[in-house]
C-alpha cells in the first residue's frame, strides 16, 4: 500500500472530481440547450402581447378618395343650380374667391366644378380675366335641339328596354310626379322631377357615349326654359310630356317612348321659336 505524501494528490481522488465537473457541465450545457427554444418562445409571445397592446404604427392621415370629388360634385350641383335658375345672370362675371365664399367650399372644387360648368357651355373661362356666365343664343339653342332629338331618342329606347324592375317603378313614379306638376302648374316641383328623369335616363340606359352627350345638353336646356315659360306660360304641356315619356320608360315600350320624345322635341322647339323677341 503506497501512502500519499503531504501535498500530493492521488489520482483516485482527482478521477472523480474530473468527472463530476464534466458531467455538470454537459448538464448546464443540456439544460441550456433546452432553455434556448424555450426562451425565445417567451420572448415573442412577450413581443406579441405588447404589440396588441400598441396601436400600429401608421403614416399621415390621408383623406378618402371620394372627398375631393364629393365636394366637386357638391359644387358643381350648387354653381349649375343657379345658373340655370338665373341666379347667375346670362353675360356676368363670377370668381372663385366669390362662389368658394358663398357655398362654403374651398376654392380647389369650386375651380374644378367650374371647369366642368365651361364643358358644358355654361360659363366661359377667360384667361387673365376671370369667368363668365355663358350668354344666351337662341340660334345656338336650336343647334342643341337638333342633337338633343337624335341623342335623346337613342337615350329614351335604350333606357325603356334595359330598365330593371325597380327603375321601372322609379319611372313610374316620376310620370305621376310630372303629371301632378302639370295639374299644380309648379314649375319647381317640374324642375326637380325633370333633373331627376335626366340623370336616371342617362344611368339606364347604360351608354357611356350617349351619357357624355347628354350631360352638355341638359343644364343649357333647362336655364333656356326656365327664362322664358313664364312668357310662353306652357308648364302644363311641358310637365305633361314629360309625364308621358316617363310613362312609356316605365312600361318598356321602345317605340312609344321614341314617339313620346319626338313629340316633347317638338315642342322644344316650338317653344324655342317662340322667344326669339325676349329681351333679357
Amino acid at each position: 500500500m503506497r501512502f500519499v505524501k503531504r501535498g500530493e494528490v492521488s489520482s483516485a481522488t482527482v478521477m472523480p472530481r474530473a468527472k463530476g465537473r464534466e458531467e455538470m457541465t454537459r448538464a448546464r450545457t443540456i439544460d441550456e440547450g433546452m432553455a434556448g427554444p424555450a426562451r425565445k418562445a417567451r420572448a415573442r409571445s412577450a413581443a406579441s402581447r405588447a404589440g396588441k397592446s400598441r396601436p400600429p404604427k401608421t403614416g399621415p392621415a390621408v383623406p378618402p378618395k371620394g372627398r375631393p370629388r364629393s365636394l366637386t360634385s357638391l359644387a358643381y350641383e350648387r354653381i349649375e343650380a343657379m345658373i340655370v335658375k338665373l341666379e347667375l345672370l346670362p353675360g356676368s362675371a363670377i370668381s372663385e374667391t366669390e362662389l368658394s365664399g358663398r357655398l362654403g367650399i374651398g376654392r380647389t372644387p369650386v375651380r374644378e366644378a367650374l371647369q366642368r360648368l365651361a364643358r358644358e357651355h355654361l360659363v366661359q373661362i377667360l384667361p387673365q380675366r376671370g369667368v363668365l356666365v355663358s350668354a344666351i343664343d337662341v340660334k345656338r339653342q336650336m343647334r342643341l335641339l337638333e342633337t338633343r332629338r337624335e341623342v335623346e331618342r337613342l337615350v329614351s329606347r335604350c333606357a325603356a328596354r334595359r330598365a330593371t324592375g325597380v327603375e321601372r317603378q322609379r319611372f313610374a313614379a316620376l310620370a305621376d310626379e310630372f303629371f301632378a306638376a302639370a295639374a299644380s302648374g309648379d314649375p319647381t316641383r317640374f324642375m326637380r322631377a325633370d333633373k331627376e328623369f335626366n340623370d336616371l335616363s342617362v344611368k339606364v340606359a347604360r351608354n357611356e357615349f350617349a351619357e357624355g352627350a347628354m350631360g352638355l345638353m341638359h343644364g343649357l336646356s333647362r336655364r333656356f326654359w326656365f327664362l322664358h315659360h313664364r312668357q310662353a306660360d306652357d308648364i302644363e304641356v311641358m310637365a305633361a310630356l314629360h309625364g308621358h315619356l316617363s310613362r312609356a320608360i316605365a312600361e318598356g315600350d321602345e317605340a312609344a317612348a321614341g314617339s313620346a320624345l319626338d313629340a316633347l322635341i317638338d315642342h322644344n322647339e316650338s317653344f324655342t321659336r317662340s322667344t326669339v323677341s325676349t329681351d333679357f
